[in-house]
């Protein structure tokens, strides 16, 4: 038996044959992050990961596939001698790792040059947002 239950922490939008939209709250700081995720930053933020992980993942996942195809397909190329002993099949398996290791520093340079500011600017966005939800909290509670 299979139940759908919530958990804790999240909202009945979340929960199988929800609304799709959050449940109205008093609480200051889910609005604030509810307006920090509707902000053009995090859009652009979330945009360049999207774009990012779209073409490195293709990038690297079509040089294996190409290693597969022509290992399947033209064995005549791929034992085909380049230096010495050492094979096309032997330069395009090390080029597998070669790609691996390139698209993790592209991706940690992409990360630090693009993300991370942006990233930060949300941060620093939201804790803005958030003493100022505070303040306004505070002010009105001593008012009353």
């Amino acid at each position: 038996m299979t139940t759908h239950a919530s958990p804790p922490d999240s909202s009945a939008a979340d929960a199988p044959g929800g609304t799709g939209t959050p449940p109205a709250t008093d609480d200051p700081t889910a609005a604030v992050f509810r307006t920090a995720q509707q902000g053009r930053p995090f859009r652009q933020l979330r945009r360049s990961q999207r774009v990012f992980a779209a073409v490195a993942t293709t990038a690297v996942l079509s040089l294996y596939l190409l290693y597969v195809l022509l290992s399947s397909y033209a064995p005549g190329l791929m034992t085909g001698r380049v230096v010495g002993n050492l094979n096309v099949a032997l330069f395009l398996g090390l080029a597998q790792f070669a790609a691996t290791f390139l698209a993790a520093w592209l991706y940690t340079r992409h990360a630090n040059r693009r993300r991370d500011p942006l990233a930060e600017q949300i941060k620093d966005g939201i804790e803005q947002a958030r003493i100022r939800a505070h303040s306004h909290l505070a002010a009105e509670g001593t008012e009353a």
